[in-house]
């Protein structure tokens, strides 16, 4: 495993520390997770998508949320307690799961569906128009009209 010293870049950036905690945290093979497999897509150009797998699970069994540019996806399966069928082989999982996406600055969750046995979560990226780049206009200092300053009598 390569490890990346961020160090220098403190130095010469400000408020960059969440993304380097972010691409410290990737490098970390213990913390990648495989349950419940998902895609992420991009549907336009400020538009993305989430599909998750989450076979066996209903809406009452899922939560969303949205929480400071972290977004929570968990499932918990709710046991039945009188079993009556006896399983040979369960494949199926029915564990229970939390899986976190960190979201850049400005990406708002649209919708969520669970369709098939997969959750779709819709999210977008809207720019509020302070943050936008603008344009500036030059004026020469020729072209600027002179103001007449009234003076008292």
């Amino acid at each position: 495993m390569r490890h990346v010293d961020f160090s220098p870049l403190y130095r010469s950036t400000v408020g960059f520390d969440r993304l380097f905690t972010m691409l410290d945290s990737l490098g970390q093979p213990d913390q990648a997770q495989t349950y419940p497999p998902y895609n992420i897509e991009r549907t336009g150009e400020n538009a993305y998508r989430i599909t998750m797998a989450v076979a066996g699970f209903d809406e009452t069994e899922l939560s969303i949320e949205a929480r400071e540019h972290t977004l929570t996806i968990k499932g918990e399966k709710s046991e039945d307690k009188a079993e009556e069928n006896q399983f040979l082989h369960r494949g199926i999982a029915k564990r229970a799961f939390e899986r976190r996406f960190q979201l850049a600055d400005h990406v708002e969750i649209k919708s969520a569906s669970l369709k098939n046995g997969l959750l779709h979560i819709d999210l977008t990226r809207e720019i509020p128009e302070a943050a936008k780049p603008r344009r500036i206009d030059i004026t020469s200092v020729a072209s600027q009209p002179k103001q007449i300053e009234a003076q008292n009598l």
